[in-house]
């Protein structure tokens, strides 16, 4: 456990299946930067992750307007969220390797935005995801790709075993 962050714990002959939404287990620990910037995440399987967040004055760049961090954010946490549901099983974790955002409407406080990310390819060594943001009425706001290694349990991240509350029994 990290901080007051409770760990995900799941037996060892829990079923990853598609069919299963871990989107309220995952409301149990909220995970730093998508708690931070209220993102609520609705849906995640190993198939398809979605979230929603109304934006707020915490959002906005100096024009009023959603920074496009948010968006990368968003895009990279959703992929990282599906690839790692579907790499656990396989005693793997996931980190991203390259995320490519597009901004394609801008939108400011009160907006109400809403996200999926669904495989676009999913390998042995590596995932790519893609991901869209969309407004209230399903117009693209941004949309992305992202690239993520397949990380064996033995394998060190910047020196040190990798650990999330996925991992923890």
């Amino acid at each position: 456990m990290r901080g007051d962050v409770p760990a995900l714990a799941f037996p060892q002959s829990y079923d990853f299946g598609v069919s299963h939404d871990f989107a309220d287990r995952m409301k149990e620990f909220p995970e730093g930067w998508l708690h931070a910037m209220g993102i609520t995440v609705t849906f995640a399987t190993q198939d398809e992750v979605r979230c929603e967040l109304t934006i707020g004055p915490e959002h906005l760049q100096g024009y009023g307007i959603v920074h496009g961090g948010v968006h990368c954010g968003i895009i990279e946490s959703l992929a990282s969220i599906g690839a790692a549901l579907y790499a656990l099983p396989r005693g793997q974790s996931v980190v991203g390797l390259e995320n490519s955002t597009s901004f394609v409407r801008a939108v400011r406080a009160g907006a109400k935005l809403h996200s999926v990310a669904t495989p676009i390819t999913r390998g042995r060594r590596t995932q790519v995801w893609e991901a869209r943001v969309l407004d209230e009425e399903e117009k693209v706001v941004a949309t992305g790709r992202v690239r993520l290694l397949c990380i064996e349990a033995d394998q060190q991240l910047a020196g040190e075993a990798v650990t999330t509350p996925l991992h923890r029994q």
